[in-house]
């Protein structure tokens, strides 16, 4: 494990570094709510265009990956919303809590982290579990909340799903890479090159925006974190691991992305998720510091896992 540890100490380094700055102010709020915009709109969609691009619709979509992660987060999601409705607390929040347990970094952390640890096989499956949990967990949870709020469904909610997604930057560079991997043309050489070194802004600067908004995260309602944190660390991965290699027997290589996907920490799309609707935000952000912390060991642990 040491070996992996040293590998991924690195990555965890730089969240480091932007926690430490956000912490003495040298990097305040704004500037890490820009930095953000940045790799989400530019750098990072450079990075998953050019993956993208490389890849056939063939390759990225496999009907027994698909299945496997969606039954497994269907148990995880089914586990955690029902320990929160067991403690009464109203629908909308046992959703949030629900979204806490399944949905992992796999935009800002997962890419730029997997790509370089295990390859560019790694590139295909990790951006599946990035478009499955963009797509349908994110649009389940707005409806979830929708209803609970309202008590019925409307056709703006659907039409507001839909305009999301295609205004969603990642969304839209994984679809047009794909366009643009079925043409069979290479990327032309200028084109490949620019968006090589933009691309490579995203993984520095996706990791130290997470660091840097990590530090001004509160660690409120510990008790509730802790569940969450253990139920997206621990129970995510083996659920994921079980549906992967034992009831759906998909592709090893894919299967062990698969895993260490799921193994990520809390995304901070749902706290932002969680605080437009006023839902739980400090659960959810208490959730996301404490098993970013933990990740450092429990990632490892599991890349070390599939590696081995």
């Amino acid at each position: 494990m040491l070996p992996i540890l040293l590998k991924t100490l690195p990555f965890f380094a730089l969240i480091g570094l932007g926690y430490w700055a956000g912490r003495v102010r040298i990097y305040p709020p704004e500037a890490t709510a820009w930095l953000t915009k940045f790799v989400f709109y530019f750098a990072l969609s450079a990075m998953l265009f050019r993956f993208a691009a490389n890849l056939q619709v063939a390759e990225l979509y496999d009907p027994r990956f698909v299945m496997a992660y969606l039954s497994a987060c269907g148990v995880v999601y089914g586990v955690a919303m029902a320990a929160a409705l067991m403690r009464r607390v109203p629908v909308e929040e046992a959703a949030i809590e629900a979204q806490c347990a399944i949905i992992g970094n796999t935009g800002f952390l997962g890419v730029p982290m997997l790509v370089v640890l295990l390859g560019p096989q790694a590139a295909g499956p990790v951006l599946m579990v990035l478009a499955l949990d963009m797509i349908v967990f994110s649009s389940l949870i707005t409806l979830i909340i929708t209803a609970s709020r309202e008590g019925r469904m409307s056709l703006s909610v659907f039409r507001a799903l839909g305009l999301g997604l295609i205004k969603n930057p990642m969304i839209v560079s994984m679809g047009l890479g794909l366009i643009w991997g079925t043409t069979g043309w290479a990327v032309p050489a200028p084109v490949n090159d620019f968006l090589g070194i933009l691309g490579a802004a995203a993984t520095p600067g996706a990791l130290f925006a997470i660091g840097a908004s990590l530090a001004g995260r509160s660690a409120e309602r510990m008790g509730v974190a802790i569940w969450l944190s253990f139920a997206k660390l621990v129970l995510h991965p083996l659920a994921v691991a079980f549906a992967a290699l034992v009831v759906f027997k998909v592709e090893r290589e894919a299967a062990g992305v698969m895993i260490v996907a799921a193994s990520l920490p809390v995304a901070g799309n749902v706290y932002i998720l969680a605080a437009h609707y006023g839902v739980a935000p400090q659960r959810v952000s208490a959730s996301i510091l404490i098993s970013t912390a933990v990740s450092i060991v429990t990632v490892t642990a599991v890349i070390a896992w599939i590696a081995g």
